[in-house]
């Protein structure tokens, strides 16, 4: 529920929690204050509330103010028997975003594209191995191959495809087909 905030909305009475003193001998006592706003937090609900106090004037007078905190709920604070709190402004937590049930079922998805380790053997042609981004055997800083750049790649004699990573399992049906894969 959301209702009405800043100065339009009038405070309720709420009772306020203060903390004991053992330096000097006082228990936890309650006063009653204003509870001005709530809001929920990722930890629990907080309130803000006026607590009653004085302030001194600039001609050595001193007059009646309001220290405004928050204050954890319901540690720090108590209703006030009677008191309708529905028109307190609320700020519930928005809502999570939804999660994708693709998402959740697949997980997070890996960077999209491969990157080529190329390998020099001795004499003869370039060797390479195909990765994922993501692999550990991927080369840092190697430029990201699009799904055709791959398949060119991969085409060549000299190139293995990583099965660590999974870069055979995705590229290997595009460059035979789908017909090759059996249940084995």
């Amino acid at each position: 529920m959301t209702t009405p905030s800043g100065d339009a909305a009038r405070p309720v009475p709420v009772r306020v929690v203060l903390p004991a003193d053992p330096l000097l001998g006082h228990p936890e006592q309650e006063i009653l204050a204003r509870l001005w706003k709530r809001r929920q937090t990722e930890t629990g609900w907080v309130y803000l509330v006026g607590l009653p106090s004085y302030r001194d004037l600039e001609d050595g007078r001193v007059e009646a103010a309001e220290y405004r905190v928050w204050v954890r709920a319901p540690d720090h604070v108590r209703p006030v028997d009677g008191v309708d709190y529905d028109q307190v402004p609320t700020e519930p937590l928005p809502p999570a975003p939804p999660t994708s049930t693709v998402r959740e079922v697949l997980g997070e998805r890996r960077p999209s594209g491969w990157v080529l380790a190329k390998v020099r053997e001795g004499r003869g042609p370039a060797r390479g191995v195909l990765h994922t981004p993501d692999c550990e055997e991927a080369p840092q800083g190697a430029p990201l191959l699009d799904l055709e750049h791959a398949l060119n790649v991969a085409e060549n004699p000299g190139t293995r495809l990583c099965t660590l990573c999974g870069c055979a399992q995705e590229l290997t049906p595009m460059l035979n087909g789908f017909d090759h894969i059996t249940d084995s």
